[in-house]
């Protein structure tokens, strides 16, 4: 067991190291040589796990769809909002969810591997159609349409905070909800949601997730 283990915490490490590279330089400028610097690792004990660059774009790509954090709730587009500021908080705190999104707006390597975008849009329609069962949203709201346009808005707010030193990603996609949620939310359903940017933190404690406090730019 304690192999397994030693071989699972080596591979979680490998990623992390490649996410953070990603980040910093992009697919392109990225290389196995470097990595192999970075982390002290032989070429060997590296290629046990990941043959190449393409399996590590890949399997950082695979961490994407996440939804730690997320508890049931009373609202069904209360877990809709939960997710999104989730996202925002841990995606400037972890490597691996920012280097997912730089790999997705990378020309060479959408094109290579594509995006989890797609099912990002798929999960928000999910709960979207189960709120809409339920009569949360206004009747005019097409959950798939809406769940595609928070994918790219959320996407969009994402890349221009990152840019700006004195903006928080918590902050601005709260700001986000508060433009969309009177649009598509019913009445007495939008006087009940949360949109804090504090929320998310909240929701990891309550997991029992580590909760990194001071995030770091990407």
């Amino acid at each position: 067991m304690a192999k397994q283990e030693r071989a699972i915490h080596t591979r979680r490490m490998i990623l992390e190291a490649a996410a953070e590279m990603f980040n910093e330089f992009g697919y392109d400028a990225t290389s196995i040589g470097g990595l192999i610097d970075r982390i002290q690792l032989t070429r060997g004990g590296l290629y046990f796990h990941f043959t190449s660059k393409e399996q590590l774009a890949r399997a950082v790509l695979d961490e994407a769809v996440t939804m730690n954090g997320l508890a049931p709730q009373a609202l069904k587009l209360q877990e809709w909002v939960d997710l999104a500021l989730l996202l925002a908080y841990r995606l400037p705190r972890e490597p691996l969810l920012s280097a997912s999104i730089r790999l997705s707006v990378d020309i060479k390597a959408r094109g290579l591997f594509g995006t989890r975008w797609p099912d990002w849009i798929r999960v928000g329609e999910e709960l979207l159609v189960e709120a809409g069962n339920r009569g949360e949203l206004l009747a005019h709201v097409d959950p798939h349409a809406t769940a595609r346009l928070l994918v790219g808005a959320w996407t969009g707010v994402q890349l221009v905070t990152e840019t700006l030193p004195d903006r928080d990603l918590s902050e601005e996609i709260s700001c986000l909800f508060e433009l969309i949620l009177p649009n598509i939310a019913s009445a007495g359903v939008l006087a009940k949601l949360d949109t804090s940017p504090y929320r998310a933190e909240r929701l990891l404690l309550e997991a029992g997730s580590p909760v990194i406090r001071s995030a770091r730019r990407v």
